[in-house]
């Protein structure tokens, strides 16, 4: 089904036209605020289950491909055509929880008869016996953890996660890629995850994509043994090609 907005194409995918190696599938497409393209005659396909890392600068276009994917963006000039699943979940940086609603609740937002799959849910991501506790009782690291168990009690096919980590201290964000990794591995969603952190992508990706002035400029695939540590000499290689890509030099 194909939707028009302006001059805006979008197609969303409700299990009937996406290609069967594909999760997602967009083709051509171009964002615009003020006449500038941030988005620029972008392609990208992601297959059912992969975890896809996208890496770039500050105003590169990493969140606004996000937003398109989730259909956030009804709002900005723009062309191309997207295919993504139905069953779509996106985390963002901040938890955004609804403090006047318990743990549990939040978790089951807008799902009905869900108590059990909330629980459950809330188990795999380590918070089994919070479920009555109140958002404001929990630490960032936590209220994390509860916003993917809620993206991920909706089994979703694909998952969009907007430097998710971004705000946690050290410690507490590498514990969280455990578990994510860990999640990811039960669930087999496809991801796109937004980051800043050329480590974390490496750690959690399967492949990373560098975007620079809307376009994609360089793409690695990560083959590396787990579990992936900065010291081997392996991650040290293709942390290089992506500071190269990203137009640092050390």
């Amino acid at each position: 089904m194909a939707t028009h907005t302006g001059g805006l194409t979008l197609e969303k995918n409700k299990g009937r036209g996406l290609t069967l190696d594909q999760a997602v599938e967009v083709r051509g497409l171009t964002r615009k605020y003020d006449d500038r393209a941030v988005l620029d005659d972008l392609d990208l396909s992601i297959k059912p289950g992969e975890f896809v890392a996208l890496l770039g600068k500050s105003g590169s276009g990493k969140s606004t491909l996000l937003r398109a994917l989730a259909g956030l963006d009804y709002d900005v000039v723009g062309d191309g055509e997207l295919a993504v699943p139905a069953n779509v979940s996106v985390v963002f940086q901040d938890s955004r929880l609804l403090p006047w609603a318990r743990v549990l609740d939040n978790v089951v937002l807008g799902l009905r008869r869900a108590d059990e799959r909330g629980r459950e849910s809330l188990a795999e991501v380590g918070l089994a016996g919070r479920e009555k506790a109140w958002p404001n009782e929990l630490s960032g690291g936590e209220q994390q953890r509860v916003a993917l168990a809620r993206s991920l009690v909706r089994e979703p096919a694909l998952l969009l996660a907007d430097e998710p980590f971004g705000a946690l201290d050290a410690l507490t964000r590498l514990k969280m890629h455990v578990l994510l990794r860990k999640l990811c591995a039960a669930h087999q969603p496809a991801v796109l995850l937004v980051t800043h952190d050329v480590d974390e992508s490496i750690v959690l990706a399967d492949r990373v994509i560098v975007l620079d002035e809307g376009r994609i400029v360089a793409e690695e695939p990560i083959e590396l043994a787990e579990p992936r540590s900065p010291v081997d000499p392996g991650f040290a290689a293709v942390r290089s090609k992506l500071l190269d890509a990203l137009g640092v030099s050390l």
